[in-house]
Formats: structure tokens, C-alpha cells, sequence
């Protein structure tokens, strides 16, 4: 810390501004959270000794592989890989999902081209309501640089 006391056409008792920067409160309050990590570091450790009894956990299951259906520019409708219509929509998604899986707690998610006609895609999502598919999640492609 520097400080000026007298200077040239000044005064006795003329005192000119300093523009350093005092960094001695700084380091003092670096030195005092130092001390306090360094003390409340070994008291984090646990040093009782204890025999603890092995976990069991059932094993979690994979979840379900998610289904797609993909509407391209030219209305054609996909599910996973396999052609689809509107007409026949529902009775295809029963059978890609099988008995095992219940349709109104499935995911759908649509996959629609960015020149697919509204009402095409309000289509496909009035036909998975009216077939009892009410999860439906919207794909679309991360364009983040």
C-alpha cells in the first residue's frame, strides 16, 4: 500500500488520489477462509467404524424402446420402419406395442418433416386420441452451434 503524502504546488496538508488497488483486506480474508476449511476439513471424515449390512435392491428394468411415428413432406406416415395410414393407425400401433405394453400409459413420439401440412400432422394426433394414445411427445432437431 503506497500512499502520497506531499507533491509538487501542494500544500502541507494536500493529499493526492491513489489508484492502486489495496489487496491486503483481501488477502487477509483469504488467509481466514483458509483457516476454516482447513479445520472443518477433518470433520467431515467419518472415523467411527461401522459393519454395514449388505443392500438388495431388485433389479431395474430397461424402460420400453420409445415408438416413432415419422410423417414425411408427402403425408406417408411411418411407425418405427413399417408403412402406416391414418386410416389403420391405432390397429398398427396396438400391434408394434404388443400385450404387454398398455397404450394409454405409452409415449408416442412424432417425427414430422418441416414441410409436413398441418393438417396432416392434427391428423395423426386426433387418430392417436381417439385410439387412446394421450403421451404424445414432438421430435425435433437440436440446431444449437
Amino acid at each position: 500500500m503506497a500512499a502520497k503524502l506531499s507533491g509538487s504546488g501542494g500544500g502541507k496538508y494536500q493529499e493526492e488520489a491513489n489508484a492502486d488497488i489495496n489487496v491486503t483486506p483481501f488477502v487477509d480474508v483469504m488467509l481466514v477462509l483458509l483457516i476454516i476449511f482447513m479445520v472443518a476439513a477433518p470433520l467431515a471424515a467419518v472415523t467411527v467404524k461401522v459393519d454395514l449390512p449388505p443392500a438388495f435392491a431388485k433389479a431395474s428394468q430397461n424402460p420400453p424402446k420409445p415408438v416413432y411415428i415419422s410423417i414425411q413432406s408427402n403425408g406417408r406416415m411411418f411407425i418405427q420402419d413399417k408403412p402406416s395410414d391414418l386410416a389403420t393407425l391405432g390397429d398398427d400401433l396396438r400391434a408394434h406395442l404388443g400385450d404387454k405394453r398398455n397404450p394409454t400409459k405409452e409415449r408416442i413420439f412424432i417425427r414430422g418433416d418441416k414441410d409436413v401440412l398441418y393438417g396432416d400432422f392434427m391428423g395423426v394426433m386426433n387418430m392417436l386420441q381417439d385410439n387412446g394414445f394421450y403421451s404424445v411427445a414432438l421430435v425435433g432437431e437440436d440446431k444449437r452451434k
